[in-house]
């Protein structure tokens, strides 16, 4: 008897093909596509999947879940959306290795406005014991790249300074162990210190190193590089070149203040993929991004880590000196609003923005930023606008694009794309206004991902492959979350089962925690 047929519905494989109309059968854990009639075929569980989409399940390609799963395993914002895999330990800011537990909290705290300070099921140094905390844990399955800034804190420390010989060996040594313990490659974020503090040379010499046991280097480039146009995107390729490596490229969009056009920054990547680099990007379809608000910050002031960026915060004589170099964010005030608050106080600020804020208080808009942090711990984060919508389905549709939501899972008024990325792609960008046909969208969602990070068996709808399936409405499915109403769950999403397990159930979760850590070189048991 198997365990499920799932039945009656229009199979789209994740191929890229056209759909066709079958059956999905689940037993032990793996998938069997059935033909013809299958009304005497017996199954514990029959889902009918009439006038429904039966699909695999969506990967996301940079998720900002390494902590807060781990307090909230049920993931209902991500699962709810057909999601079945994440990447995490993306922006260069991962969780795993850290030997020391102090520098550990320390990075944590650092980090609190892009991935929260939840609270913690256990302790871990290794990227062993960090992944052992997911499996059958939590909601999705969970992939992870290393990040370089717990290898910088454990050789180079939080300085800003290059990593001499010795360091570099031993970050070397970091990363290999991470990647034979399971991590697909490195990322990097370097807006992001001390991660930001590598220069090109050394994440060359790391992603050389992660290319040679078959990782990727999964990066948020260095957007403060030369013309703040291309050139942060052509370090991202001359790593890739002088290391051989996999890149890929995440949350690629054309911005408003861009100086020059969509068409140049897709050319760039497609030029350095016709010459022979293995090139991919990921873009999410909202033209609002969000991250934690210690990125305005000027790099200067985390040189020496949590301390060091605590002390310029209170430091009434320094407050000049920041604002003369973060005055040129002036005009994006009134377009930043703040999210994730934990005084009582401050509650009032959910949702505004940081000039609105400014003249409830009548002060200086980086006052207001730096107080807020200081009194916050370094936790309060913001959503801003600055994606061109006008060129956004340029990247969503490309060839070379996957999806990544970029979702932030802290504060009351997150980005919408944290409640709505994948149904929106479906809803607006395929059914409202045919930008993708919907197998090459799904083929965006599930197949490439897979093939990117070199996942065996998941991706498709094929006999043998892992039982990770969503079954959705093509014709109502929808994403209702807005900037001001954010945390709204999508419509028409049904089904979807994660390890044959059925999560949720008529679009309501069923409390099931059946994701699995997928490691590197490792068989998905």
């Amino acid at each position: 008897m198997l365990d499920l047929l799932i039945r009656g519905g229009l199979i789209i494989d994740g191929s890229g093909n056209p759909g066709f109309y079958g059956a999905v059968a689940v037993e032990d854990e793996r998938v069997r596509i059935l033909r013809g009639d299958t009304a005497g075929i017996e199954a514990r569980r029959v889902i009918d999947a009439t006038s429904r989409v039966v699909c695999p399940g969506f990967i996301d390609m940079h998720a900002h879940s390494g902590l807060v799963i781990l307090d909230e395993p049920q993931h209902e914002p991500k699962v709810r959306q057909g999601i079945t895999t994440e990447l995490i330990g993306i922006d260069g800011n991962s969780y795993a290795p850290f030997h020391s537990h102090d520098d550990f909290l320390k990075f944590v705290q650092i980090n609190s406005g892009l991935d929260g300070n939840p609270r913690l099921p256990g302790r871990w140094s290794t990227v062993e014991q960090y992944l052992d905390m997911f499996t059958q844990r939590v909601a999705v399955n969970i992939a992870y790249v290393v990040g370089n800034s717990p290898l910088r804190i454990g050789t180079v420390g939080w300085g800003d300074r290059p990593a001499t010989r010795d360091e570099m060996a031993n970050q070397k040594a970091l990363l290999r162990t991470a990647m034979e313990e399971g991590a697909w490659g490195m990322s990097t974020g370097l807006d992001y210190p001390p991660g930001s503090y590598a220069d090109t040379a050394e994440l060359t010499e790391l992603s050389r190193e992660a290319a040679r046991l078959g990782g990727i280097y999964h990066t948020h480039v260095r957007y403060s590089l030369g013309d703040k146009f291309l050139d942060p995107f052509r370090e991202a390729l001359d790593i890739g070149r002088g290391s051989d490596i996999p890149v890929h490229i995440t949350h690629f969009y054309h911005r408003t203040t861009s100086p020059g056009g969509a068409g140049r920054m897709l050319g760039l990547v497609e030029d350095a993929r016709d010459a022979g680099l293995d090139v991919t990007f990921d873009s999410y379809p909202y033209n609002l991004s969000s991250t934690r608000l210690t990125i305005l910050l000027p790099q200067w002031t985390h040189d020496g880590g949590y301390a060091r960026l605590m002390e310029v915060l209170r430091d009434r004589k320094l407050r000049p000196r920041l604002r003369s170099e973060m005055g040129p964010r002036a005009s994006s005030w009134g377009d930043m609003w703040l999210t994730n608050f934990r005084k009582p106080a401050n509650h009032r600020f959910e949702g505004r923005s940081i000039l609105q804020v400014a003249d409830l208080l009548d002060k200086d808009p980086i006052d207001v930023v730096c107080d807020l942090l200081a009194e916050e711990d370094l936790e309060t984060c913001y959503v801003s606008a600055g994606g061109n919508l006008a060129t956004l389905p340029k990247f969503v549709s490309h060839p070379l694009s996957m999806v990544g939501s970029d979702a932030v899972l802290i504060g009351d008024y997150p980005s919408p794309r944290t409640y709505g990325c994948f149904p929106v792609i479906l809803a607006e960008f395929v059914r409202e206004e045919r930008f993708l046909a919907l197998p090459d969208a799904i083929r965006k969602m599930t197949s490439f991902p897979a093939q990117r990070l070199g996942l065996p068996d998941r991706g498709l709808l094929r006999d043998g492959f892992k039982a990770d399936v969503v079954v959705f409405d093509a014709k109502t499915v929808k994403a209702p979350a807005t900037r001001t109403q954010p945390k709204q769950f999508p419509i028409g999403i049904d089904y979807v089962i994660v390890n044959s397990q059925v999560v949720v159930d008529g679009g309501k979760h069923t409390g099931m925690l059946a994701g699995r850590a997928l490691r590197r070189g490792r068989a998905s048991t």
